[in-house]
């Protein structure tokens, strides 16, 4: 191979996967299963083009075509201005709060020392990822119950309320209690691959800093941000691309009470509520392929804007 030009496999395709077969192996199940339950599927979005009926079963090519029908009718809705400013509200409010909770979190915890002390924390901040959001929510109700919620006696006790707050039945909390849930439940597991980033900065450049007289928050500034600064980068590109997901189970479990649709149906509970709910399966079917076009469009044009500064997924 002489220098200058690329080098070229020689060998088989099949000769080289013989050769990997073990990490073939470990790979090829994955992309099966992605290929079977996320691509194959996909052919179902051609019924946000149709007036989908359930009797025609898998045979979706002998219903109606009725073009752009259903987008029209989700634009022209009394409700699409509400549930879009509601989206965009909370994942703006998502992005602004429960995103830099994990990085906040992971900076406080690598400059505590006591060691037992930071592995409590971390256990008590990781458990509540893997409780369902059923279960969360059902805390939440608990303790904001105005029968003996403890959210309740506390502001009782300390003289704020006089009487008990039905605290989910009014919306100018909602947002806040479920930006709250949100941060408790995922702040501790969003810390581990920040706290992991940090652990591969370089010793040696706090020691330097330390000796020019930089303070820990100087220190954490001018060093630890900027290394960590990729793997933010990355994550701040995929939460810009999910920016009409506001979320589904949390939302449909916290916001019972019809009360609170004003201020809490969202994109995702919007397509249950009227396209799955009221069968009305194209409609909910455009919907859906309206919210993942615009989340790729986000994704494009946030991976631009990274790129510009070496951060990007492509």
């Amino acid at each position: 191979m002489s220098l200058g030009k690329p080098y070229k496999h020689n060998k088989s395709f099949a000769v080289r996967f013989m050769q990997q077969w073990d990490i073939q192996l470990m790979v090829w199940p994955a992309i099966i299963l992605v290929f079977i339950f996320s691509y194959l599927p996909m052919y179902g979005v051609l019924t946000g083009f149709m007036d989908y009926s359930l009797f025609t079963g898998s045979r979706i090519w002998e219903n109606p075509w009725v073009g752009w029908k259903h987008f029209e009718a989700f634009f022209n809705a009394p409700e699409f201005w509400m549930v879009m400013r509601n989206t965009l509200i909370i994942s703006g409010l998502k992005l602004l709060i429960v995103f830099p909770a994990p990085i906040i979190l992971a900076l406080m915890l690598n400059e505590v020392r006591h060691m037992m002390f930071k592995r409590i924390v971390q256990t008590i901040t990781y458990l509540p990822h893997f409780l369902s959001w059923v279960i969360v929510a059902g805390f939440v109700m608990a303790m904001l119950s105005t029968e003996n919620g403890s959210v309740n006696l506390l502001l009782q006790h300390a003289g704020a309320i006089d009487e008990p707050v039905n605290f989910l039945s009014l919306s100018e909390y909602f947002w806040s209690i479920l930006i709250s849930a949100n941060v408790w439940k995922e702040i501790g597991f969003g810390s581990i691959v920040y706290l992991a980033a940090i652990a591969g900065v370089d010793p040696h450049m706090y020691e330097a800093a330390d000796i020019d007289g930089a303070s820990k928050f100087k220190q954490i500034y001018m060093i630890t941000l900027p290394t960590i600064m990729p793997v933010i980068s990355i994550f701040l590109i995929l939460q810009v691309g999910s920016l009409l997901s506001a979320g589904f189970e949390d939302i449909l479990l916290l916001a019972g009470n019809p009360v609170l649709r004003p201020v809490s149906d969202v994109l995702d509970t919007y397509v249950y509520r009227v396209g799955l709910a009221n069968h009305r399966l194209s409609y909910a079917t455009a919907v859906g392929l309206f919210k993942s076009v615009i989340g790729i469009l986000l994704l494009t044009i946030a991976n631009s804007i990274g790129r510009k500064w070496n951060n990007s997924l492509w």
